[in-house]
């Protein structure tokens, strides 16, 4: 209970001397500061004025009105109440370190649950340390200091992540642009053009940081980012409820859009109806819809922002080798995988020996380009005549249709594998079980394969009953759907699940 209370007096004074500088001297001298500062930088980048924030007094409402809504209608989360209450800085950061980091794979709902069970098995960066987990390097039990130190140290930290966790742990005055945000900004100043591009979003980093607070900017970033996620949605915005409506140039331009179509219906001509600028009056701007014929009357606000059209995935080939041996001690099967290179896709996850099909090979030469593959990771010892054909798993990434052209090579003698450790060039291996493999940083596609390797197995009954329940695979004829699972909680789930973070280890006989 003492916990709770101190958290509870924190909270109180928090928000006191938030209301306290709400209209303070100082906030407009520091608005006052930011805006001739980043006022030639903003211009340089969006190269039209209609689509900046230049005036201060609509720059001082806007943040005014986003954190007075934000106050009172924000989503009580766990980082969130950790950002307030956390006296330590290295904790706090932390705890919004791995709350951003979560947040990027899923859902706030489906977070929460998942965050709690972090903090409650590794609450600070030392406890982290001493797991078993790929997920840290080492910082002397402190965290960055600043966007550009986390955004350089921390692996996997982006832009948005390390200016968020600056904001929000360190009252660093950077703005954030994760994907509600730029729907906010688009919409508030009317940004139509391919919000993917490199322009739109250096226009939008740009647009972010002159709008924080000064005071509060990780409150600030938070509201932003709030509103896109309850209010400025994708779909069937809420735009009677938004808190900054008054200044949306979108909204602006709906209005416009519903007046000129009145005035046409009661037989009236067009005139100009208001100041704010029209989507045709910016000319050859490269931030405004491409032309008047872009404009949907029936999507609304909801025309800003827009994105291309998604390119079909392009189609690739790999070969893949399930390479097995059995361990001397007690003949338990384990098999052979190596790390990825740490950056390009799938960074830094364990797969079996792969190598990418540049043409269409038949399937002798697959085996050689295989073979080979295999020599170099593994030595002389390796040979044609336990290779395997299996099959082919298919698996679609967001902008890739793979194709895995599955082999297997058994070895029943542990002795005769040299794997070339000496070798600089080698990738990082490791001989697994079947439990420590799906404990693994493993792709959901190479689950797929080491389920058809399964399948297999059970189909040519090389496993007795006994070891058909430990292995877990399942057999081409069981249905899956609407029955329990003989084998263990993590076969068969999505990449990464954090279920497999909360599991206890398992024991595997010496």
């Amino acid at each position: 209970m003492s916990k709770l209370r101190n958290a509870v007096m924190v909270r109180k004074t928090s928000l006191k001397r938030k209301q306290n500088v709400e209209h303070s001297p100082q906030r407009k001298r520091l608005c006052r500061e930011r805006i001739k500062e980043e006022s030639p930088r903003i211009v340089n980048v969006t190269e039209i004025d209609c689509h900046s924030f230049k005036d201060l007094t609509e720059i001082c409402s806007i943040r005014a009105c986003l954190l007075s809504w934000y106050d009172k209608n924000k989503r009580e989360l766990p980082w969130r109440r950790m950002a307030v209450a956390e006296s330590d800085l290295n904790k706090r950061t932390y705890a919004v370190w791995v709350s951003e980091i979560m947040l990027q794979q899923t859902q706030v709902a489906t977070v929460i649950s998942y965050y709690n069970k972090w903090i409650q098995r590794w609450p600070t960066l030392q406890d982290l340390a001493k797991a078993t987990l790929e997920v840290l390097s080492e910082f002397n039990g402190e965290m960055p200091k600043s966007a550009e130190e986390l955004q350089k140290l921390l692996p996997g930290v982006g832009r948005y992540t390390a200016s968020a966790i600056a904001s929000i742990s360190f009252g660093q005055v950077t703005g954030v642009v994760d994907g509600n945000a730029v729907r906010v900004l688009c919409r508030t100043r009317a940004i139509g053009a391919d919000s993917t591009s490199s322009a739109v979003t250096e226009a939008l980093w740009a647009l972010a940081n002159i709008l924080v607070d000064p005071v509060r900017p990780g409150d600030f970033n938070q509201a932003v980012m709030e509103l896109g996620a309850i209010v400025c949605t994708p779909k069937a915005p809420l735009c009677s409820e938004c808190p900054v409506q008054a200044h949306c140039r979108a909204y602006q331009q709906v209005i416009k859009e519903e007046k000129a179509v009145s005035k046409r219906l009661l037989g009236n001509t067009m005139s100009k109806l208001s100041c704010t600028p029209d989507i045709e009056e910016c000319g050859s701007c490269s931030l405004c819809l491409l032309d008047r014929k872009s404009w949907v009357s029936s999507l609304g606000v909801m025309n800003f922002p827009r994105k291309p059209a998604k390119k079909p995935p392009r189609t690739e080939r790999t070969l893949t080798c399930v390479v097995t041996r059995k361990r001397n001690t007690d003949d338990t099967e384990e098999y052979f995988i190596i790390q990825r290179p740490k950056f390009g896709l799938l960074a830094g996850l364990w797969e079996f020996p792969s190598i990418l099909m540049e043409a269409e090979l038949t399937e002798t030469k697959q085996k050689h380009t295989i073979l080979d593959r295999l020599a170099e990771l593994m030595g002389s010892s390796v040979t044609e005549a336990n290779l395997q054909h299996l099959g082919e798993v298919v698996h679609i990434f967001s902008h890739i249709h793979q194709t895995y052209h599955v082999y297997i090579n058994s070895f029943s003698d542990t002795t005769v594998i040299t794997v070339k450790q000496e070798e600089t060039e080698c990738p990082p291996f490791r001989w697994v079980t079947k439990a420590e493999f799906h404990q693994s940083a493993v792709s959901t596609a190479m689950k797929k394969v080491f389920r058809l390797y399964g399948n297999l197995c059970m189909n040519e009954k090389l496993f007795n009953k006994g070891d058909k329940q430990e292995c877990g695979f399942e057999t081409y004829g069981e249905k899956r759907k609407g029955r329990k699972h003989t084998g263990p909680k993590d076969s068969g789930r999505r990449q990464l699940s954090m279920d497999s973070f909360f599991r206890p280890a398992v024991k595997e006989p010496l």
